[in-house]
């Protein structure tokens, strides 16, 4: 049954809706609009910003291509400080990474590949930075950070990567059983180069398994 009897009262019923409730929903409708409006106002930002930076990295590797390093590491600069929310800025930092760590600057490669970890927007460019920092303090000798890093679970994707860094670092302090135990893992998780893997887990008393 109607809540409303007659035609009448679903009228008055109408009329009365209206009054009260009209104006917040021609509000409702501008601003509506208006989110469509700032959207599309946002994706043509985010295009433009994105076009940007695109032309700051081509600069950047080709600079790196003719071997003008010093200019590579302006435009990198540069492009995380004007473009630090894309993706682009975090793949020169990545640049800037090997760059210092080619000129012998350990510090200034670990300080970029840390802003990578905590800035990319990319989870995957996040876990391949934090990857690769780990590697660099190991280089480093800085055994405390790296094991504070490995503290954190990685992502299924690098999982093999980071039980091999595991492995490097157990091996480092000098635990040999524990060393074999994180490479045999990386073994079963699968890593990109499992040849060094297999020489590190020999290296350590390990047996490598058949390919």
């Amino acid at each position: 049954m109607s809540t409303y009897q007659t035609e009448e009262e679903q009228v008055e019923a109408i009329k009365k809706w209206w009054k009260d409730n009209g104006k917040s929903v021609i509000g409702g409708i501008v601003l509506g609009f208006a989110v469509i409006g700032g959207w599309q106002g946002w994706k043509l930002y985010q295009k433009n910003e994105g076009e940007a930076a695109s032309s700051y990295f081509d600069a950047m590797r080709n600079s790196v291509r003719i071997g003008q390093i010093d200019a590579a590491i302006e435009d990198g600069k540069r492009l995380i400080g004007d473009y630090g929310s894309t993706a682009y800025a975090s793949f020169a930092a990545l640049e800037l990474a090997k760059l210092s760590y080619d000129r012998g600057e350990k510090a200034a490669a670990r300080d970029q590949l840390h802003w990578v970890t905590e800035s990319a927007p990319d989870p995957s460019i996040r876990e391949l930075a934090r990857l690769r920092l780990g590697q660099l303090l190991l280089d480093m000798n800085e055994l405390p950070a790296l094991q504070a890093l490995l503290g954190q679970p990685p992502l299924a994707a690098f999982a093999g990567e980071f039980s091999s860094l595991r492995g490097d670092l157990e091996r480092a302090l000098g635990n040999q059983s524990a060393a074999r135990e994180a490479y045999q893992e990386a073994l079963l998780k699968g890593v990109q180069d499992e040849g060094l893997l297999r020489m590190k887990l020999v290296d350590v008393g390990g047996v490598s398994p058949a390919s």
